[in-house]
């Protein structure tokens, strides 16, 4: 018993899974299909309309039918009571062939219904009060509803009534009717139609007006499709197009047909794509021109540098041997040649991203140790500044495959980054990994950013405040580089800052070199207290 409820609830949970997997799927169709959604719409206001229409129809040939019906069974009753008036007027109640008499008047005015049978009679004698009457055909009295005999009971003397009920044959089954009657002297008259012929009529009428309906919808929704159809695949080709236009194939075109509209948005896409491919072409050529340019004027300066470099190092040796101002220019002269030449390194580095030339050489390293070596090239020029490296390492190696030099001239940029803006304050150093990314923050407590620069930050050559002189020689260039690094690792490098509560840089890079970086083990907007001792050991430079 337990096996097979086991059974059936796996039954219904793949049921369950079905149903939802087509619903999605039915749903993103939906989503997805403006030609789905038109004939859907179309099909639903039209069915709406269809049945309203067949409805009121329905109701409208009921009605003529049944007034015609009635109309015709109040003149059979006229003459039917003309009849009685006649015949049975003057016959006493107390007669020995009364009786007789009304069978013999309900039997001729069943005979002229003719032989198709269309009605039925029945007819009273209310004086008589030992008989209920005669019915023809075999018709039970019953079929005459009680609240129609008090009517005519109680109504003037050849004034019809009527009402519709069921008729009751002895030994058939009921059948609907209409129910006519009325009183003449002591005698009340009954005319029952059957409306077996009307109500086949009806179901003729109803099922023929449900197929045309549903034909009628079925044609609209055809219509729709056809016409949609023929807007929607132009404008599907037109987002093909596009789509391939945006991948970089400039050379997309869409077909032009006739001189409609969509054709006209054709070669208005054409034109478009036209022009955008001329631009794209000569902004490639201005740019691989621009890259050519730095490339060629980097390798070029190196020969005059190499030279310069050599005589302002022999001038800078002898320095003490010339007067004071000459050896201060040979020391100026050695600090802007040393900056120069980083300047130049990292224009190369910058042309060789340009240029899609750069490589990543990954190999398996624990980004502690490159954030260890980064802090301790860093921190002569911290302890210079005023500022003191904290460090927040956890206790675990942090094993991610990274091309290491890249990685660590990015800690050292954002280190340098940090120490020139912090103001002499404290910077904290935070690694933090999970099982898919590993993350390290640079928090510094000196002027922070402006709404806005978070992003700017990364330009090239960019500064928060151009009036600001670079006291450690920076090229401008730092963090424009180790953000390409971070993309080259399939990374983020990403800042926040608050203007005088400083700022904090976040790398975070996927542990296996490739993979999809879907988040980071470390907030972007740092807490409040960010020297809290757990979970991490801390380490303070200098110590």
């Amino acid at each position: 018993m337990k096996a097979w409820k086991r059974f059936v609830r796996r039954c219904l949970i793949r049921l369950r899974r079905v149903v939802r997997g087509g619903l999605r799927r039915s749903y993103a169709r939906w989503r997805r299909s403006i030609q789905i959604r038109v004939v859907a719409t179309t099909l639903l206001i039209s069915a709406i309309v269809v049945a309203v229409l067949g409805v009121f129809l329905m109701q409208q040939i009921t009605k003529a039918l049944l007034d015609a019906k009635g109309k015709a069974a109040m003149l059979q009753l006229d003459d039917g009571l003309s009849v009685v008036q006649q015949q049975l007027v003057s016959v006493s109640p107390a007669a020995a062939d009364s009786r007789e008499k009304l069978e013999d008047v309900a039997n001729n005015l069943k005979s002229r219904s003719g032989p198709s049978g269309l009605y039925e009679v029945y007819i009273r004698d209310t004086g008589d009060r030992f008989s209920d009457g005669f019915t023809t055909n075999e018709l039970r009295q019953q079929s005459v509803p009680d609240r129609l005999r008090r009517e005519v009971a109680q109504g003037r003397a050849g004034t019809p009534e009527r009402t519709y009920g069921e008729l009751t044959y002895i030994g058939h089954a009921p059948v609907p009717g209409l129910i006519v009657g009325s009183n003449v002297g002591r005698f009340e008259l009954y005319y029952l139609f059957p409306l077996t012929q009307e109500q086949q009529t009806l179901t003729f009428v109803q099922r023929t007006l449900i197929g045309v309906c549903a034909a009628l919808v079925l044609l609209l929704a055809a219509v729709a499709a056809v016409v949609t159809r023929q807007v929607v695949i132009p404008v599907r080709l037109a987002a093909q197009a596009s789509v391939r236009l945006a991948a970089g194939r400039l050379e997309e075109r869409m077909k032009v047909r006739g001189e409609d509209d969509l054709a006209r948005l054709a070669t208005s896409f054409n034109d478009m794509a036209a022009n955008l491919q001329e631009k794209i072409v000569q902004l490639e050529e201005l740019s691989q021109v621009q890259r050519q340019f730095v490339s060629d004027v980097s390798h070029e300066l190196r020969t005059p540098l190499t030279t310069i470099r050599i005589a302002a190092d022999l001038l800078y040796e002898h320095r003490d041997q010339f007067d004071p101002a000459v050896g201060r220019s040979a020391e100026l002269l050695q600090n802007q040649l040393e900056r120069f030449e980083s300047l130049l390194a990292d224009l190369l580095e910058i042309s060789r991203y340009d240029a899609g030339a750069a490589t990543l050489d990954a190999e398996s390293v624990d980004v502690r140790d490159l954030v260890l070596r980064a802090v301790g090239d860093t921190e002569g020029l911290a302890e210079r500044k005023g500022s003191k490296l904290v460090l927040q390492l956890p206790g675990e190696p942090c094993m991610a495959e990274v091309d290491w030099r890249r990685v660590e001239r990015i800690m050292r940029n954002l280190l340098v980054n940090a120490v020139e803006h912090g103001e002499g304050r404290d910077i904290v150093v935070i690694v933090v990994a999970d099982r898919d990314a590993v993350a390290v923050g640079v928090r510094d407590h000196g002027v922070g950013l402006k709404p806005g620069e978070a992003q700017m930050v990364f330009d090239r050559f960019w500064r928060a405040d151009p009036a600001r002189a670079r006291t450690t020689g920076g090229t401008g260039l730092g963090l424009a580089i180790s953000r390409e690094d971070a993309r080259l690792h399939g990374g983020w490098l990403q800042a926040w800052g608050e203007p005088g509560a400083g700022s904090q840089f976040r790398l975070s890079l996927p542990r296996v070199a490739g993979a999809e970086l879907r988040g980071s083990p470390l907030p972007l907007v740092p807490p409040g207290d960010e020297l809290s001792p757990t979970p991490f050991a801390h380490l303070e430079m200098g110590e």
